[in-house]
């Protein structure tokens, strides 16, 4: 048997008419006779960090005991329950930074910027804006350098929607967005998946080419046709079907996008929606979920984070099993059990969205196992029991090997009031060879992490 060392480049891209398609990993980027681990088409790793406000139902997310996991997950967790070997709850949490600074009330409806950076942020109106710098984009500045987008911000809800205005002296980019490349530079959160997509993929030098392309209905893998053709005669067979995989789902999610932007349905008059964006909520997110899969899978992106909902939003999700209160509505349930009942469902909805991605990721190969594999995903909220605005024992949760260095089934448990959520992000860090001494209001870092 002859073996070479000839093999395709990890960063590989098929180009053509303005677009740039980023190639999932194939066996044939692997030198021939060399262990995975040993060559540089090890997996990266990969960073997702999701929020969502308002806290959870208490009595619904928090598991019995701490230790391995149990059989059956608490209600809020329950879709994770297929991937318990990857799952890690964590209880106790205390978001400090998420309080109103010593002296004041409230304000603390305005500080979603804290989640990533344990930070609590400047109070202003205006544009001196101040807050921490967002474990995402440190992660960022390691891992995505290579990547076409070091990182990807995206959002499910529109700054203009119906939540409440900014108030109480906070200026709205605090609630607006979770990622901030340095105190002082908040990034945007896309809302619109065809903007994702253009920046992912490519999508024609001018407005006019795109609107062409569209009413032609041609996909933009057209474009590279040809090169597809000639690159599937020099790979494996395996490597075919997994690049027929690839480009079959960027086909479906492209048909997708087509059908949101020629949607004419009325959107609720409470909740505006900008053109080209699905009208059910459902289908939005799993249609983001789709893409941040395809920019992990593609190498595009490494990093990535989502805004689940924005503070004080009275969104209604009508596909969940509590279609008909809004959710900050729900979160002031008054302890009233048959409102904790309904606030619960709407927790365990968003965190069904959160499962179909990392469904997703699970059953995306990458090199030697799956995204899931290579992957570590945050999930949280910056409140506890949200009727008292309570910012003790919040709900996060890990999901993921990251190439071996997390392990799941456990349920971590730490005393109430006593570990900043400051020390959870230092530990995270670490998961990714970065050691700092402190991040925001971190104390040292977690225990058994």
């Amino acid at each position: 048997m002859f073996i070479t060392k000839k093999h395709i480049a990890r960063r590989s891209f098929l180009r053509g008419a303005g677009v740039a398609l980023g190639l999932p990993l194939l066996d044939a980027m692997i030198p021939a006779a060399t262990a995975l681990a040993k060559t540089a088409a090890v997996p990266p790793p990969r960073f997702f960090g999701g929020f969502v406000p308002h806290g959870a139902a208490p009595g619904y997310w928090v598991p019995e005991k701490a230790g391995p996991l149990a059989a059956e997950l608490p209600f809020m967790w329950k879709p994770l329950e297929p991937f318990r070997k990857h799952v890690t709850i964590m209880t106790g949490l205390h978001s400090t930074s998420a309080e109103p600074p010593p002296g004041e009330t409230g304000a603390d409806h305005w500080v979603a910027a804290a989640f990533l950076s344990a930070d609590k942020p400047r109070k202003t109106a205006g544009a001196d804006v101040y807050a921490g710098r967002t474990i995402d984009q440190i992660i960022a500045e390691k891992y995505g350098r290579e990547t076409l987008l070091p990182s990807l911000e995206i959002s499910v809800e529109d700054p203009g929607s119906g939540s409440s205005n900014c108030g109480e002296g906070y200026s709205c980019v605090y609630t607006n967005t979770i990622s901030w490349a340095s105190p002082t530079t908040p990034l945007p959160m896309e809302l619109n998946p065809q903007v994702v997509f253009e920046r992912m993929f490519g999508s024609g030098s001018t407005s006019e080419e795109r609107n062409s392309r569209r009413k032609r209905n041609q996909s933009i893998l057209d474009s590279v046709t040809g090169k597809i053709s000639s690159f599937r005669k020099e790979i494996s067979a395996p490597d075919r079907s997994r690049l027929d995989a690839f480009t079959e789902n960027v086909r479906e999610i492209e048909r997708r996008l087509q059908i949101a932007a020629g949607a004419t349905t009325a959107a609720p008059e409470n909740f505006a929606s900008p053109p080209g964006i699905p009208q059910s909520f459902d289908e939005h997110i799993k249609l983001m979920f789709d893409l941040m899969t395809l920019g992990f899978q593609a190498d595009i992106t490494r990093v990535g984070t989502m805004l689940f909902a924005r503070d004080l939003t009275g969104r209604v999700y009508p596909e969940s099993e509590s279609p008909t209160l809004g959710f900050h509505g729900a979160s002031h349930h008054g302890e009233d059990p048959s409102l904790i009942n309904q606030l619960s469902k709407i927790n365990q909805y968003h965190v069904k969205m959160l499962a179909y991605f990392v469904d997703r990721l699970a059953k995306t190969e990458d090199g030697d196992g799956s995204l899931l594999d290579h992957s570590l995903l945050l999930y949280g909220s910056n409140m506890g029991n949200p009727n008292q605005h309570v910012h003790y024992d919040v709900p996060h949760v890990l999901i993921g090997g990251n190439n071996g260095k997390m392990k799941g089934n456990r349920h971590l448990a730490y005393p109430t009031k006593t570990v900043p959520t400051g020390n959870l992000l230092l530990s995270l860090l670490d998961q990714f060879d970065i050691h700092q001494d402190k991040i925001g209001d971190s104390k040292g870092r977690l225990e058994n992490i």
